[in-house]
């Protein structure tokens, strides 16, 4: 392949990473090499030295047993290692789709998975590239393969000496964007920074050094959403029509943009809502470190419950270093981060004649859009209609074990889409707050590689942002374009139901549904016979429901006509 087009693939991937403060058990500084310690085992973190980066295990002994003022245990290493960040490179969804996009375009596969490892493989990553080897990531010959001498940093994902090994220097602008991170080349033994918030102790930073390799460096930019960005705004290229490589970058997740366009930027970074602080105040370490304030809990809190209950369900297959205990309590946090700091309901309802008229309204608490990021992410509106006899009336949204969703045009038909409604008066009409994406043709598509344009974009926007005066990059497409009651804050949707023939009262039951992965989105591999990864994937899937989580709920009942 041409170097030029290696860099569009990689945009600003091959500009190189680092993360995590961290210290160990006492050890000569690091090796020029990266030589594993230990065999990966399930249910402990990875050990391993290289030259830039170490894995998790290596700082975990000095940042666990940690507790709050009010007792709790704030332990660092035990609230990162059930994380989606953790287990980014476990991830069988993630797997899959690497996989199918090779297979997508074989002559590409290098390039395909060096774009799509800078983010989720960044460690193994960098140091192939900085010691000359294959990048490639897949188990073929890939650092995904347990025998390789790579793996233990590969399985560790977005792990610690990776984020706090990132400069600032870039932060903010669009080459540091899709994983245009940058951190320092040099080997530099002993001597490489570990960014952190606080002032540095010398004494714990003695310890550090001696343990882990790592200099402890003061500097505020770790507290900036922009360091989050560099991943999450993720732009890709597509291939077009004629089978060419196009220039043009498509914004396939830009919750960082839909921030700065909100009135969040005032009030909340993405480390606020994701990394919550502890109460009161803990220490970062258990090497007789000072307790600070605000130190900030690395369970980097999302919405996707459903990959935290894959992983719980089979650990060894996924060589898990999370315990069953970690990972559901990440999966309660993740629920009451969906349930408490997302979306809220509120409806009236009133009869006119035989008519039910029901409006629905959505009010958004979220800094970013609703659901964002990874394009295979949905909500909707569940809403059923019983008579006083308890009679079903009327049901939109309903949904199936296999994650599909009633009445939906895309489930059914994977070359259309359900529009974004003001008024809704069949059952098989559903507000689902969704991005469908286009190909190159302006056909609907679920392959990265030919995603160029967004068809519908109706996903729930934060307060503050204007629809009319934002970038392309996050815009509103389709009919919620010209809907004035879809806004910045809040959506509003009328439900018009006859009630002919059926006894009023009448109880209105409405849910507002979650998804990470919508039902064509979960079913892109499936004739793939060819994608062992997607193979897999379905194995997990078979024994786990992929029903939707509920962010709230209401009931209210009609007032007779």
């Amino acid at each position: 392949m041409k170097a030029s087009v290696a860099r569009i693939f990689a945009f600003a991937s091959l500009v190189v990473l680092g993360l995590v403060v961290g210290c160990g058990t006492p050890k000569p500084a690091q090796p020029t090499t990266a030589t594993p310690l230990t065999v990966v085992e399930t249910g402990q973190l990875p050990r391993m030295r290289s030259t830039h980066f170490s894995a998790s295990g290596e700082c975990g002994f000095c940042h666990t047993a940690l507790k709050d003022s009010a007792g709790q245990d704030v332990s660092i290493e035990t609230a990162w290692r059930a994380s989606i960040m953790a287990n980014s490179a476990r991830d069988p969804y993630y797997r899959a789709s690497v996989r199918s996009e090779v297979l997508h375009k074989p002559d590409y596969a290098e390039a395909i998975q060096e774009k799509c490892a800078v983010c989720h493989i960044g460690m193994a990553h960098h140091t192939a590239l900085l010691t000359e080897q294959s990048a490639a990531l897949l188990p073929d010959a890939g650092y995904l393969n347990p025998t390789h001498p790579l793996y233990p940093l590969a399985i560790d994902g977005v792990s610690c000496s990776l984020c706090h090994q990132i400069q600032g220097d870039n932060l903010g602008k669009m080459e540091s964007y899709s994983g245009g991170y940058l951190f320092e080349k040099e080997p530099k033994p002993g001597e490489r920074a570990a960014y952190g918030r606080f002032a540095v102790d010398e004494n714990m930073a003695a310890v550090m050094r001696n343990a882990s390799g790592y200099q402890p460096v003061q500097s505020e930019h770790v507290t900036q959403s922009e360091l989050c960005a560099v991943c999450h705004n993720l732009y890709t290229p597509y291939f077009t029509s004629e089978g060419k490589l196009s220039t043009d970058l498509f914004p396939e997740q830009t919750p960082h943009l839909e921030w700065l366009a909100s009135e969040f930027t005032s009030t909340s970074s993405c480390q606020t809502c994701h990394m919550p602080a502890v109460e009161g105040e803990a220490p970062i370490a258990n090497t007789s470190s000072p307790r600070r304030s605000p130190v900030m809990q690395h369970t980097f809190i999302g919405g996707n419950r459903y990959m935290l209950e894959l992983l719980a369900a089979n650990p060894d297959a996924l060589n898990t270093s999370a315990t069953a205990e970690q990972l559901e309590q990440a999966r309660l946090l993740t629920l009451q981060q969906l349930q408490q700091n997302t979306a809220r309901l509120s409806a009236e309802a009133q009869q006119q004649d035989d008519e039910l008229i029901v409006n629905v309204t959505v009010e958004v608490l979220t800094g970013h859009k609703f659901p964002t990021s990874f394009p295979s992410r949905r909500a909707w509106l569940h809403l059923k209609v019983r008579d006083a006899n308890g009679n079903l009336v009327f049901e939109s949204g309903g949904w199936q074990r296999n994650g599909l969703i009633t009445g939906n045009d895309n489930d059914l038909d994977e070359g259309n889409y359900e529009p974004h409604y003001q008024v809704i008066t069949s059952p098989d009409q559903v507000q689902i707050y969704e991005p469908i994406i286009g190909d190159p043709d302006g056909k609907v598509t679920t392959t990265l590689l030919r995603a160029q344009r967004y068809l519908k974009d109706n996903r729930l926007l934060p307060r503050g942002f204007d629809k009319s005066h934002v970038s392309t990059d996050i815009g509103v497409y389709g009919e919620a374009a010209q809907d004035p009651d879809f806004f910045g804050g809040s959506d509003t949707v009328q439900y018009r139901i006859k009630t002919a023939g059926f006894t009023a009262p009448f109880k209105v039951e409405i849910e507002l549904l979650y998804q990470s992965f919508g039902y064509r989105w979960a079913e892109k591999f499936r004739a793939q016979t060819d994608n062992p990864e997607g193979v897999e994937f379905y194995g997990y899937l078979a024994s786990l429901s992929n029903s939707p989580s509920t962010i709230h709920a209401i009931t209210l009942t009609s007032p007779n006509p």
